[in-house]
C-alpha cells in the first residue's frame, strides 16, 4: 500500500501545492504542464459525472481508478481541490483529504497569519507527518 502524490488546486486551476512520496514514474513534461493536464482532467471528469449520473449526486465525483493507481478527490465549498493518488489497495482516502483540508490547511494556513502559505515549513512538515502516519502509507512501495 502506498501514497504517490498530492495536488492542491485553487478554484481557478492554479496548483497551490504539490508533493510526492512514492512516485515511481515521472510524467515526462514540466510540472506546470502536468498541473494543467491534471486540472483539465479533473474538470472534464467532474463535468462528465454531473451530466451522466443516473442519480442526484450529493457528493459528486469522489475517485476513479486505473489498472495501476486510484485518484481520490475532495472539493471544498470554496472551490479548493485536493487530489491524492494512491495504489489500488486504498479504497477511500476521503477522511484523509478532509483532515488535510480542515486540520492542516484551515488551521495552519487560513487561520494563521504567520503561516500564510502552503509552502511554509510548518504546513509541509505537518502534512508529511500526517501522510507518513496513515495506515496505507508505505515508504518501500513496489
Amino acid at each position: 500500500m502506498t501514497i504517490h502524490n498530492l495536488y492542491i488546486f485553487d478554484r481557478n486551476g492554479n496548483c497551490l501545492f504539490y508533493n510526492e512520496w512514492n512516485r515511481k514514474k515521472q510524467a515526462g513534461i514540466s510540472k506546470d504542464e502536468e498541473f494543467k493536464l491534471m486540472y483539465g482532467m479533473l474538470f472534464s471528469i467532474r463535468s462528465f459525472v454531473s451530466k451522466m449520473s443516473p442519480l442526484d449526486m450529493k457528493d459528486g465525483f469522489l475517485s476513479f481508478q486505473t489498472s495501476k493507481y486510484r485518484l481520490h478527490y475532495y472539493e471544498t465549498p470554496t472551490g479548493l481541490k485536493f487530489v491524492l493518488n494512491t495504489d489500488l489497495s486504498v479504497c477511500t482516502a476521503r477522511d484523509a483529504l478532509l483532515h488535510i483540508y480542515s486540520a492542516l490547511y484551515v488551521e495552519l494556513v487560513v487561520k494563521n497569519s504567520v503561516t500564510s502559505s502552503l509552502d511554509s515549513d510548518l504546513f509541509c512538515s505537518r502534512l508529511d507527518a500526517f501522510i507518513r502516519g496513515l495506515p496505507y502509507y508505505s515508504p518501500r512501495a513496489a
